[in-house]
């Protein structure tokens, strides 16, 4: 009789049990959750520069072609009113 009053005790406290784990467990999971999104790791770091680079190279192309379509209307113009005997 005292061994299954002592398992009617004990079963419904292995919920407890695991309960209270999760609860005190709560801060320090947060802590490293938070300290790993606030931080970089080398990969990610790296991953964003070539992104960075890639993007600056693109916008620099953008730039060049923006440039030299300029230049191409700017010596037209150019041809255009100095006329064909210069």
């Amino acid at each position: 009789m005292k061994r299954l009053l002592i398992l009617a005790l004990v079963l419904p406290l292995a919920g407890c049990v695991s309960t209270a784990s999760h609860i005190v467990m709560a801060p320090v999971h947060a802590a490293g959750w938070t300290v790993d999104k606030m931080t970089t790791s080398q990969a990610e770091a790296d991953r964003n520069r070539g992104r960075r680079d890639r993007k600056e190279e693109e916008r620099a192309r953008k730039q060049a072609k923006k440039d030299a379509k300029k230049q191409r209307e700017l010596e037209k113009q150019q041809q255009r009113y100095s006329g064909p005997d210069s």
